[in-house]
């Protein structure tokens, strides 16, 4: 049996001495720098940013991330191809020579909150190796006053170590990378990998494992408010427009990338961003370029000239995932509480590879389950290691390797808030049109987000629509300022005869993958799925 959420553990934190020598206890940014820069951990580019490398991992390590199986936690966890177990007595093993080897090494802390609302914030101690990733840490989670630091313990802690390497012979691990979360001892291991996105996401994963019990939906989302109050959530895996989409000028940005949803609203679980910064746009993103301008941010793996220090955001020499990680209010419309009222429009977003999904629908409620089920997209180039280009995946909630529990668990939590609520939910493809991958192009990022915000504003409520008949989602047939051509996918294609070979190949994929959760949902929401013939 699990322990109930009112018996949550603390933190299991080794004593200081153990975990550095010196250890250096929340930095400012300013002194993190300095200490980056006489390490040889980065450059300073031209205009104040600090510009660091990853090594061989330039993304997520997915394969090398392992839950401790143990009592407390075990029957909560969706164990699997995503959420792999490994035993105590390895992690202890594993544990014990990292405190050995980190005993005697200079050690950075930097002590942080994760989630806005107070009923649901946790406190995090993050130790790393490097000052950058200090920073990191500093930039990406929500940072106490002086006040919360003097009384400050943590409920949970990561322990941030690239230079060690895991022993898969005796520690059962599958490479000398390991991403390691003990739920029972609230205790994250991050070992063999400079890449700071495994600080973020394992914090994020502790967070979708604990906030069911409180009655708050977990999600893989940016979160933006309009004037009145009309918050929008957007779903969406990395590189579908999450970030890009709700840096809205003309809304407040409350988060790009993780927010939870309870009885009061939506609330943000960060106090910063990690975006890609790949071919930024200063015209169509320009509050984000302006990040890369900025003392503060961190860059990784941004190619920079070694005389000028001039960035070049369009390089993909080093990966095509570079990115910045930078704190919330850096972006200009950012709203610095983190929370806002119940949503008023749910956008699932999708980078369809094979460039057959309309670039904007409407959702029933069935359909919108069963698109959450499914998180279908295409994980981008260097988003994880091992991928070189743009490949069609399903990742259910849209964020399954960051959610222990089942995706039936996360998505009924959706489905009871978007009847409640009465929330219109719309798919929007950021991907591809005129063809697949390599054939079509990527959707226009100006006729996006003209869609966008004319679904959300309510310009689309009266605009007649056609049904698309593989997928039956109703597609409005005209959005000013977008050409109608664009709004039917078949007509964007050279050839409409492997337009509808494609689309059959792509509903089937649909439907195998749907397979698996068939079970778990009602015969409405499997029958919302597309049409396999």
């Amino acid at each position: 049996m699990t322990q109930s959420p009112t018996s949550e553990p603390s933190a299991t934190s080794a004593p200081a001495a153990t975990l550095g020598t010196p250890l250096r206890v929340n930095l400012s940014t300013a002194a993190l720098y300095e200490d980056a820069v006489r390490a040889g951990e980065g450059v300073i580019a031209a205009d104040g940013p600090l510009v660091v490398r990853t090594g061989k991992h330039t993304g997520r390590s997915p394969q090398d991330k392992f839950f401790v199986d143990e009592p407390w936690s075990h029957d909560r966890i969706w164990w699997g191809e995503v959420n792999r177990p490994i035993s105590e007595a390895y992690y202890d093993r594993l544990r014990a020579r990292l405190m050995a080897y980190v005993a005697d090494r200079p050690m950075y802390a930097q002590d942080c909150f994760i989630g806005a609302a107070p009923a649901h914030r946790r406190s995090l101690r993050v130790y790393t190796e490097t000052a950058w990733a200090s920073i990191f840490a500093r930039n990406l989670f929500r940072r106490p006053t002086a006040r919360d630091l003097r009384a400050f313990k943590p409920n949970f802690t990561i322990i941030d170590v690239p230079s060690f390497k895991a022993d898969p012979a005796h520690e059962g691990t599958r490479s000398e990378t390991a991403i390691l979360v003990h739920l029972r001892r609230m205790e994250i291991i991050i070992v063999g990998t400079e890449y700071a996105g495994e600080i973020k996401k394992s914090a994020f994963t502790v967070m979708n494992y604990l906030l069911p019990d409180e009655g708050a939906l977990p999600m893989h989302s940016a979160v933006n408010v309009g004037a009145e109050g009309d918050s929008v959530i957007f779903f969406g895996l990395s590189g579908t427009g999450k970030t890009t989409l709700s840096a809205d000028p003309t809304r407040s940005l409350i988060g790009d990338d993780e927010h939870g949803w309870d009885h009061n609203g939506v609330f943000n679980f960060e106090g910063g961003c990690y975006a890609k910064t790949i071919r930024l746009s200063p015209m169509y993103e320009p509050d984000i370029f302006a990040t890369t301008k900025r003392f503060g941010t961190i860059l990784e793996n941004v190619e920079v000239d070694p005389v000028t220090r001039q960035l070049d955001l369009d390089s993909e020499r080093i990966t095509e995932n570079t990115r910045g990680a930078y704190p919330l209010n850096f972006i200009g419309n950012a709203d610095a509480t983190g929370i806002a009222g119940q949503p008023k429009n749910v956008v699932f977003l999708t980078a369809d590879a094979f460039g057959i999904l309309p670039p904007i629908s409407k959702l029933s409620a069935d359909q919108a389950a069963y698109h959450f089920i499914s998180g279908y997209t295409a994980k981008l180039a260097g988003t994880e290691i091992g991928v070189r280009e743009p490949k069609a995946t399903f990742s259910a909630c849209f964020g399954a390797p960051f959610m222990p529990r089942h995706p039936g668990e996360y998505a009924a939590m959706l489905t009871e808030r978007l009847a409640r609520h009465d929330v219109p939910v719309w798919l929007v493809n950021t991907g591809w049109t005129g063809g697949p991958y390599g054939t079509g192009e990527r959707m226009n990022i100006n006729h996006t987000r003209t869609m966008v915000r004319a679904a959300i504003n309510g310009d689309l409520d009266h605009i007649p629509t056609w049904t698309d008949p593989i997928f039956g989602v109703e597609v409005p047939a005209e959005v000013p300022g977008v050409p109608d051509k664009v709004l039917r996918p078949r007509t964007t294609w050279a050839d409409p005869a492997a337009y509808d070979e494609m689309a059959a190949r792509l509903a089937r994929m649909f439907a195998d993958n749907f397979a698996g959760y068939a079970d778990g949902v009602s015969a409405a929401v499997r029958s919302a799925g597309p049409r396999v013939e």
